[in-house]
Parts: C-alpha cells; sequence; structure tokens
C-alpha cells in the first residue's frame, strides 16, 4: 500500500531515505489523479521494500506543494538522496512509471 506523506513526515519519509522515493502529489476531486491511483497502489506492492511509494494531497499539505512548486496535478516526483531525479506530470501508463523507477532505483 502507498504510504501517506505529509508536511509533518516527508523530511523523515522522503528527504532523508536513501531509497528513490516516488511521491505523487493528488487531490480528491482530480479525475487525473483517481485514474492513476491504483497504479500507484501497485507499484507500492510490487516494490515493497526497495522503493519508497507514496502520496501527498495538496489539499491537505499545501506547504511541500509549494516547496516543490507543484502547480498541475498528478504530479510525480522522484526523489533519491533528498534530491529530484525525475518528474512526470498528468496521467501516464503503469509503464512509464516502471522504467523511471528501475532508471533510477
Amino acid at each position: 500500500m502507498a504510504k501517506e506523506f505529509t508536511d509533518a513526515n516527508f523530511q523523515t519519509e522522503v528527504l532523508s531515505s536513501n531509497n528513490l522515493s516516488v511521491v505523487d502529489f493528488w487531490a480528491e476531486w482530480c479525475g487525473p489523479c483517481r485514474a492513476i491511483g491504483p497504479v500507484i497502489e501497485e507499484l507500492a506492492t510490487e516494490y515493497a521494500g526497495q522503493v519508497n511509494i507514496g502520496k501527498v494531497n495538496v489539499d491537505n499539505n499545501p506547504s511541500i506543494s509549494m516547496n516543490y512548486g507543484i502547480t498541475s496535478i498528478p504530479a510525480i516526483l522522484f526523489f533519491k538522496n533528498g534530491e529530484i531525479v525525475d518528474k512526470l506530470v498528468g496521467a501516464h501508463p503503469k509503464g512509464t512509471f516502471v522504467k523511471k523507477i528501475d532508471l533510477h532505483k
């Protein structure tokens, strides 16, 4: 299951992690966000223990969203050692996520 990243735990869960972190910025009212939700959940299961995969609800966690200039959702940021190493904006097929994860993990 995908983790829930928040303003409170983002530093610990994502920025301080040695593993690749895949962070889906989303909102309940966003249709494309809901469309990729099952893909994010599948990836979280498939890469459990290898890749840190989770979601940030932009409505509930405005600080993280502002810090990373999130203006369109879904926005998926890929973090490694506290730095952004890749980014996807919009809904993409699962294969696109797998390629990016395998490239950076």
